[in-house]
């Protein structure tokens, strides 16, 4: 089977002080939506909160620069890295999802999903039922307690292709790279965090126009302010200030 990790390498470029991988979406479907290689290698998708989490957390930052792939996911760092000479030639996490989904490559893999709902899985395999898809539930749970071992046996023992880590954000980077340091799963993790959700109509996302315009956080805003409103009216902004202070270093 094929390695992904001898294929040709994009290029890369630093912006905020994390390193992004320059692909065209095509390109990205070509390179992963493919067969487990001779190891396990995961995706991470930098968008605003990420960067903004990055520097205020450091602890994150050995399990995020250790993702094989960074894959912008973020308009907003989209049209600043441009300011600066950069195109981070940006594929929402959910859009990857979903091309990956309806990609014919797709027929021929077996992809784990860890974290939904029994009841979104269900939906989930009505919309696809030429997939190979398999569920691997995901208790709440710590970093490093029973729980979260046993959830990384769970993944272990299912061989797959393609694993969808439908978890927060950074909880989905660790287990990750747990599940990469333990030499045991074969394939490619993808951290999609709520990505599902869209397909299955547990959350809406907002119209193309929108999604364009860089506005897609308005609109989750607006749909769960409870949950959302201190991420992007308070944590999010931030971000011009870390994009200040890195142009001025």
């Amino acid at each position: 089977m094929t390695d992904l990790i001898t294929s040709s390498a994009p290029a890369d470029a630093d912006f905020l002080s994390v390193r992004f991988d320059l692909c065209s979406q095509q390109e990205w479907r070509d390179l992963l939506f493919r067969p487990a290689g001779e190891r396990f290698d995961y995706v991470v998708t930098p968008n605003v909160d990420h960067i903004v989490r990055l520097a205020r957390e450091p602890e994150i930052r050995p399990v995020y620069d250790a993702a094989r792939w960074h894959i912008c996911d973020s308009r907003i760092l989209q049209k600043l890295a441009r300011r600066r000479g950069l195109d981070l030639q940006v594929y929402p996490g959910s859009d990857m999802v979903a091309d990956l989904l309806h990609d014919r490559a797709a027929k021929r893999l077996r992809i784990q999903a860890i974290g939904p709902s029994a009841e979104d899985f269900a939906k989930l395999t009505a919309l696809y039922p030429d997939l190979d898809l398999v569920r691997v539930e995901a208790p709440f749970m710590r970093q490093g307690s029973p729980e979260w071992r046993a959830t990384l046996e769970a993944v272990e023992a299912v061989p797959a292709d393609i694993y969808l880590f439908c978890l927060s954000f950074p909880k989905q980077e660790f287990f990750a790279a747990d599940l990469k340091a333990r030499g045991i799963a074969r394939g490619t993790g993808f951290c999609v965090g709520a990505s599902l959700d869209f397909l299955t109509g547990h959350q809406t996302r907002a119209p193309q126009w929108m999604r364009q315009a860089g506005l897609e956080w308005a609109h989750r805003l607006l749909s769960n302010p409870r949950r959302l409103w201190k991420r992007y009216l308070i944590d999010a902004p931030k971000i011009f200030a870390l994009y200040m202070a890195d142009k001025r270093r």
